[in-house]
């Protein structure tokens, strides 16, 4: 006997039971977005590892220990996109979109790949929903974006879901704080953890994000980056925050965010919800005005962001914010002695009719009682009867299977599609 094949370790299956959820968060954040004047734009799941090494950065966790990366049959090193954001601008650039100064509104949604110790809300394969906004300088954009997916959680019915943001200023007044940074860290290089020595030179900021409580006092101490800001960057952030306060969206300054991306400048920003543990941020983006130059295209501008689908997936399940109504149905029954040729026509028709109406057709010879438990079984609300009186007739008998009370009726044919069309 051949040994099962098990799923590899941090993928999962999507069930029927639970991949109405995920359809129906891909309808809503479709509706949403095109209300926002997005379109969807879709790109490869494999890349050139280059292009990742370029756009995240190679001093990154991503890149340094997360990629999926293999050689392909004639030699060149490949990867698993390991997040969206350097795929689409790779299709910007290389498909001219934003050529001449054009404006581009995208969006996308797909599954990621990182080499990471499955947990709740995080797994090696990961489905991401992104939203990229080109050749908008001011922070309109930025503002758009943060306003977009507020109006997102409203539209999903998420609740206990806090913005923060932050500045992480122009490459210039980074570069300042830098080099001030380092010097801090290296007065307290006792205190710094094994993954905080390897960033220090490398990539300091990230340190700042640390999760290590033994590093927590010396994290807050240390120099804050809105002290760097040249007035490029306090002018862009100041115009952000005014219009999220005229849009009345509550946020909290948070000068420790900084992301995890070498890419970002200027606005950066995370949704938290307080319903997931400590993966709590379940959408995060900000602005990336240089990485399209980085790629080799024009200067163009640009902000963004992603959020994880399975942890969206996650609160809806665990607060029991939806009920499945996609599993009502309307079983037809057969009578054993009625042609199955006869059913069959009928079940056309009715999909001709009632292309919405979710019909489970029994295709056993089976007895009427048989029949109506398994339709029972199944959660059907209604069954329609085909017996060899309805055969010759042609009406159609519709019996209640919820309300015993109103029992069954019969029907013509165009009074059944009136019928069944109210009651959807």
């Amino acid at each position: 006997m051949n040994k099962k094949i098990s799923r590899l370790r941090g993928m999962y299956d999507v069930l029927p039971d639970e991949s109405w959820i995920w359809q129906r968060i891909e309808h809503i954040v479709e509706e949403t977005f095109q209300s926002y004047s997005y379109q969807q734009i879709r790109f490869p799941i494999v890349e050139k590892t280059q292009l990742f090494h370029t756009t995240i950065g190679e001093a990154t966790d991503v890149v340094e220990k997360e990629m999926f990366s293999f050689q392909s049959r004639s030699g060149n090193s490949i990867s698993l996109r390991p997040e969206g954001t350097a795929g689409c601008v790779r299709a910007v650039i290389q498909n001219q979109l934003c050529n001449r100064g054009a404006t581009q509104k995208l969006w996308y949604i797909g599954p990621m790949f990182r080499y990471e110790r499955p947990q709740k809300g995080r797994n090696r394969q990961f489905t991401q929903i992104g939203a990229e906004y080109f050749n908008v300088e001011s922070a309109h954009a930025d503002a758009e974006l943060i306003l977009m997916t507020a109006r997102l959680w409203k539209n999903l019915g998420l609740p206990n879901i806090q913005l923060e943001i932050n500045s992480l200023g122009t490459s210039q007044s980074r570069k300042a704080y830098r080099e001030v940074l380092i010097a801090y860290f290296q007065q307290h290089s006792e205190l710094l953890d094994e993954d905080a020595q390897r960033r220090l030179l490398t990539n300091p900021l990230r340190i700042l994000d640390s999760k290590n409580p033994n590093m927590k006092e010396m994290i807050n101490n240390a120099p804050l980056l809105s002290d760097y800001l040249d007035d490029e960057s306090k002018e862009h952030f100041q115009q952000l925050k005014s219009i999220l306060d005229a849009c009345k969206i509550s946020y909290k300054i948070n000068p420790k965010l900084v992301r995890g991306l070498d890419y970002y400048s200027k606005t950066v920003f995370e949704w938290i919800t307080t319903d997931l543990g400590s993966q709590g941020t379940i959408c995060g983006g900000g602005r990336y005005d240089s990485l399209v130059e980085l790629q080799g295209g024009k200067p163009t501008p640009a902000v963004g962001f992603a959020m994880g689908v399975d942890r969206i997936v996650e609160i809806i399940k665990d607060l029991k914010l939806w009920q499945n109504n996609n599993e009502s149905k309307t079983y037809l029954i057969v009578d054993k002695e009625v042609a199955m040729e006869t059913a069959y026509e009928l079940s056309e028709k009715i999909h001709q009719a009632l292309p919405q109406l979710r019909l489970f057709m029994n295709q056993s010879p089976t007895s009427f009682k048989a029949q109506f438990k398994k339709a029972d079984k199944m959660g059907a609300q209604f069954a329609i009867i085909v017996g060899q009186e309805e055969a010759k007739s042609g009406k159609i008998t519709l019996k209640y299977l919820r309300n015993k009370e109103i029992g069954q009726q019969s029907f013509e044919f165009a009074e059944f599609v009136s019928f069944m069309n109210k009651q959807q």
